[in-house]
């Protein structure tokens, strides 16, 4: 029986207003990407996963889509979209679309025509009575502030921005329009979705108060009937006999909780973010791996692994932070040690490399580049930091436009200096171009480990003694995986390693502090 690609496969994330821009408008599109393409290729990746590209007003950049079935003319469009599958292919990886169900943007037609009073259309969304002057219940947005915006004499839900409008999936319609959707992009030759807040379509039919605090709401969020929903897509993807997947983000308390919409008939994949909250400790890293691997596995799917995207601080400045002040932990504020947050991120992604299942790389990651922490105020365009007054700085500071050379009126994304976000000056000593063929370059580590995973596939994990509790080891297949979270060496009896986070020339026999290093078992 043949293994299915995606189950060991290395997605790289593809943010594409900021990945590379080909006509100097300063932002990324489409035409760009495929410029790019052999840098991916030779990288070792798998595929990529493109953020949405669909018509949008980019009240939440793409997440916002106000047209399903067609790419936003300021990408490429269609025809660019098909050139860009086409080079794809021919490269022998695969492309994901991006799905977002939830929600749609205000300017789509249907919610456009609720506004206009087509009950059909309002029936689509969930419209309520507000509570005299106040909304219908006290839910609150992900965004900060009211979940409900007045329209009118009612009042409609949306779990993000007010340019958001929550579909309604209790109506057939909803379900029956998505299942088009997804029929018009499998036509077109995509190899999968990303699925967008997965586990979140689905409202409490009564719409109560939520008494339960704030982040999670149980009454907005992981519904049973999801469920079925993601059974019927996982058959429609099934029923084209290529060997589509489905990626679920999905937030939910407990990985038991995640395992539920990995059930056999359900979602191939969904992302583990269990590992990607966890500080930079032996003790909690072994600990999440063991739940993903021990619970995940239990319904015959493997681990989706990712430390980084596009809504989180990047790895090197969140594993930077030696003093947490606030913020969750995907976005700690804080102080941070930019040099130990490279050496932490290079050697987390190394192990993360190592362990069984699929990897996903957030775009920049593999160049080690850190997160913008200063953008100017007036250059934030995060919903999050806009709907809190500032009080949450948002996702801003990883969306910033990538470093590709070192030097340019924007380090090669653009032949325009003028960005749709501003790079900061220090962002060409991160210059991907700049790594390539460099010995000890994050770049080239991606690059090596990649190929070693490939021609290496593993097995099942088993953990090693290592007499110190800030030390993991693991074997797979003919590979060990050595990892040293605190700042002292290891002394290991495998020899030289075959890669290694650290910069320097590895040395027999022994794994530096904060390291982590793949042997020859």
């Amino acid at each position: 029986m043949t293994t299915s690609w995606w189950r060991e496969a290395v997605i790289y994330q593809v943010y594409l207003r900021s990945f590379a821009d080909s006509d100097g408008d300063g932002l990324g599109d489409l035409d760009g990407l495929r410029s790019r393409l052999d840098y991916l290729q030779a990288l070792g990746v798998d595929g990529i996963w493109l953020n949405p590209c669909y018509p949008s007003p980019d009240r939440d950049h793409g997440y916002d889509v106000a047209d399903y079935v067609d790419i936003d003319a300021r990408y490429g469009g269609l025809p660019a979209f098909d050139r860009l599958l086409a080079d794809v292919h021919a490269r022998g990886m695969k492309l994901l679309m991006d799905l977002v169900p939830n929600h749609c943007s205000s300017d789509h037609a249907w919610f456009q025509a609720a506004l206009a009073g087509d009950q059909d259309a309002r029936d689509r969304f969930i419209f309520r009575k507000g509570r005299g002057d106040d909304p219908p219940n006290n839910w609150q947005s992900v965004f900060g502030g009211p979940a409900w915006t007045r329209a009118g004499d009612d009042w409609y839900l949306h779990s993000f921005d007010p340019g958001q409008p929550d579909f309604n999936w209790r109506n057939p319609e909803v379900g029956a329009y998505f299942e088009d959707v997804l029929r018009f992009w499998f036509d077109r030759g995509v190899d999968g979705f990303r699925i967008d807040v997965a586990h979140m379509l689905f409202k409490h039919v009564d719409l109560p108060d939520w008494t339960g605090g704030s982040g999670y709401n149980g009454l907005a969020q992981n519904r049973p009937e999801v469920h079925d929903v993601h059974r019927r897509w996982r058959k429609l993807a099934d029923s084209y006999g290529r060997d589509l997947t489905l990626v679920g983000e999905i937030w939910v308390p407990t990985v038991a909780d995640l395992a539920l919409y990995l059930r056999p008939d359900e979602l191939p994949q969904a992302f583990f973010f269990d590992l990607l909250v966890r500080p930079w400790d032996a003790t909690l890293f072994r600990a999440s791996i063991t739940r993903g691997l021990e619970e995940i596995a239990a319904t015959g799917a493997v681990v989706t692994w990712t430390l980084a995207n596009h809504d989180v601080h990047r790895t090197a400045s969140r594993l930077g932070v030696v003093e947490h002040t606030s913020g969750p932990p995907t976005r700690p504020r804080g102080v941070v040690d930019t040099a130990l947050g490279i050496r932490r991120a290079r050697a987390a992604v190394l192990l993360e490399l190592a362990l069984p299942g699929s990897v996903y790389l957030y775009q920049g990651e593999e160049a080690a580049l850190p997160e913008v922490l200063d953008l100017p105020d007036d250059a934030r365009q995060d919903p999050t930091f806009l709907r809190t007054g500032g009080a949450e700085v948002g996702r801003d500071g990883c969306r910033v436009p990538l470093p590709w050379t070192t030097d340019g009126p924007s380090f090669g994304f653009s032949s325009s200096a003028d960005t749709w976000l501003p790079q900061p000056p220090w962002f060409g000593d991160y210059a991907i171009e700049s790594q390539a063929g460099v010995a000890g370059s994050a770049v080239e580590m991606h690059r090596a480990a990649l190929a070693i995973r490939r021609a290496h596939p593993g097995g099942e994990l088993e953990w090693l003694e290592t007499g110190r509790e800030d030390v993991l080891a693991f074997r797979r297949g003919g590979l060990v995986c050595v990892t040293v979270f605190g700042p002292e060496p290891h002394t290991v009896p495998y020899g030289t390693p075959l890669v290694s986070s650290d910069a320097d020339e590895p040395a027999e026999g022994s794994v530096p502090g904060v390291t982590t290093a793949w042997f020859q078992a």
